[in-house]
């Protein structure tokens, strides 16, 4: 039980229930009034087949030593994944909010692919 449900959760193709506060299928909800905001009709970025030859961003988003994980990743594309453009920035503004969203923007027209990261 504890397997499946952890798989549901971790695998962006379980999908979501309307109503449910964001709680996958078969997990219940959150306790009567803790429901939060409604949800979106956003949903995740198809899979790609393959990284090669594509271009991935790396956006560390400020929390102590993402950066330095994010430059150890991007070695490790350099490395195993040469075909593999990977390009390291730091998300503008503070760590729980932009302040502009022109990375967002470059992200979208240049990128194929985001790591978003914390470290700490």
């Amino acid at each position: 039980m504890t397997i499946e449900v952890r798989f549901s959760v971790m695998s962006p193709e379980a999908g979501v229930q309307k109503g449910t506060g964001g709680f996958p299928p078969g997990i219940g909800g959150p306790p009567p009034g803790m429901g939060g905001p409604a949800l979106s009709s956003a949903s995740f970025a198809k899979r790609l087949d393959t990284l090669e030859n594509k271009t991935v961003y790396m956006v560390d988003i400020g929390f102590g030593g993402g950066y330095n994980f994010m430059l150890q990743l991007q070695k490790w594309f350099a490395e195993h994944m040469p075909s593999v453009t990977t390009i390291v920035k730091r998300k503008p503004g503070q760590v729980f909010m932009d302040d502009k969203n022109d990375l967002w923007e470059e992200v979208k027209e240049k990128g194929h692919a985001v790591v978003l990261g914390v470290a700490g």
